[in-house]
């Protein structure tokens, strides 16, 4: 199991919320958020949400268009 392996590594507790508390703080603080993922094309889930972010800034910029003055005759 890898959460067994990679998570915990052998470590012992002295009680089982001891244990729940590591489980926890590496699953939301490593596994979730910060663990490369294939489906999110090698990225972590931040670096992903951060690489949307900044396409979608980007985008709006690229869609902005400078306002012509309007003639006046």
């Amino acid at each position: 199991m890898l959460i067994k392996t990679e998570g915990l590594g052998g470590r012992t507790f002295a009680t089982r919320a001891e244990a729940n508390l590591a489980l926890f703080e590496y699953i939301d603080g490593f596994y979730n958020s910060r663990r490369i993922q294939e489906k999110l094309g090698w990225l972590s889930p931040i670096e992903f949400e951060e690489k949307c972010y900044a396409d979608q800034v980007t985008a709006e910029r690229a869609n902005l268009k400078p306002r012509k003055p309007a003639l006046t005759s």
